[in-house]
């Protein structure tokens, strides 16, 4: 359920809009404002070019239009660089009262909802947990549904330290079962780009990062070689290298790079095709802030020379995968995908060329999406919303 009272000033509207918003519900949340709001099966085409408030799951709207006056919503390009926005996420069971309990929490302390995204969704383990019990008992269990939802708000006008925003969300997160991410948006984080011999995903993610598509700062390049000085030089960023051989052993190296990490204050890791495992210690250091890059021949075209082996096969789609890695080799919560057709016409050459285009792209859109805190990590999947 959504509070109208953190949409803006306009208090005539207020109540109209609160009893329409409890009577109605729906699966999916979206506030936002501006016009090309309208949804396929909504009943009043009219409506289009209009601002509308979506909200949804178990405590929402379905549509309410034209109720809310324009300048009560916050507009914004929704720059993750914006000064005083900040993005919160939560998520946990479903249930009544989520949406307003943080709506209402921001509003009192004068902050406003830029925009607020929300999805629910069936647990994983539904069906397995159906089979048992029908097993069991010939019934059905109830189906539990999680929620998920990220919301950005402007708290240019915030009337209590943040700490006392802090702790409110922390006690709504607790009241409701849930866990909450909260990041105020004021400091860049800091990125390390893992690198061997492939150039292609670093010259990407130095262009876009020069090109201020990045919000990050990097202060340091790692590789196993030297083949890529030059790229990093280009860019005046630090290159260290740390051989992986038999005379510096992969464990006393990764321990190194681990306290390099440490002293530069490393907030993500990004493996742009490095060629090295790493340990499962390396991985649990940083959960979920390592972001690698592959091809998307794997299973079937395991270890080296993939490409060829998939042109000998004739495949006719290739692409590239962006993962949080793991202890479990690529197996990590999916962030990013994406695909290209592929033909006889095609030589190993072409392919080759194709999938270095994916990798770079992909790559560079999760590192996006993990910078802009778009990303929750549930279970082994990733629920990324949208720019």
């Amino acid at each position: 359920m959504v509070s109208p009272f953190a949409l803006g000033r306009h208090s005539k509207s207020y109540r109209s809009i609160y009893s329409i918003i409890r009577r109605n519900a729906s699966t999916s949340t979206t506030i936002t404002s501006g016009g090309g709001n309208h949804h396929p099966g909504d009943d009043n085409n009219n409506n289009r070019g209009q601002d509308a408030v979506i909200t949804g799951s178990l405590s929402g709207a379905r549509h309410v239009s034209k109720l809310v006056p324009p300048s009560s919503i916050i507009t914004s390009d929704k720059s993750p660089g914006i000064k005083n926005e900040a993005r919160l996420l939560v998520s946990g069971p479903d249930a009544t009262g989520i949406v307003a309990s943080f709506s209402q929490l921001l509003f009192g302390h004068g902050c406003g909802i830029v925009d607020c995204t929300s999805e629910s969704s069936e647990e994983d383990n539904y069906h397995d947990a159906m089979v048992v019990a029908k097993g069991k008992s010939g019934k059905r269990p109830q189906q539990d549904r999680m929620f998920f939802q990220r919301i950005l708000f402007n708290y240019s006008n915030i009337n209590v330290e943040r700490c006392v925003v802090e702790k409110e969300i922390e006690s709504i997160s607790r009241k409701f079962g849930m866990e909450s991410k909260l990041s105020w948006g004021d400091q860049r984080r800091n990125v390390a780009i893992f690198v061997s011999k492939y150039d292609h995903c670093l010259w990407e993610l130095l262009l876009r990062h020069r090109a201020g598509e990045l919000t990050c700062d990097i202060p340091v390049i790692i590789s196993n070689h030297e083949d890529l000085r030059p790229v990093a030089e280009t860019f005046d960023i630090p290159y260290l290298v740390f051989p992986m051989n038999q005379e510096t052993p992969k464990s006393d190296q990764e321990q190194k790079q681990m306290e390099l990490l440490g002293e530069r204050n490393i907030d993500l890791l990004v493996l742009a095709r490095y060629m090295q495992v790493l340990s499962p210690t390396f991985c649990n250091s940083f959960h979920n802030r390592i972001i690698n890059i592959h091809h998307s021949f794997l299973p079937a075209f395991m270890g080296g020379m993939p490409y060829h082996r998939a042109h000998e096969r004739g495949v006719k789609l290739i692409g590239a995968t962006a993962h949080y890695a793991t202890m479990d080799l690529d197996q990590g919560p999916i962030v990013e995908q994406d695909i290209m057709r592929v033909s006889h016409r095609d030589d190993v050459r072409d392919l080759i060329r194709k999938g270095r285009t994916l990798e770079k792209n992909v790559l560079v859109s999760a590192v996006k999406a993990h910078l802009e805190d778009r990303i929750i990590v549930h279970r082994n999947k990733c629920i990324v919303f949208a720019e």
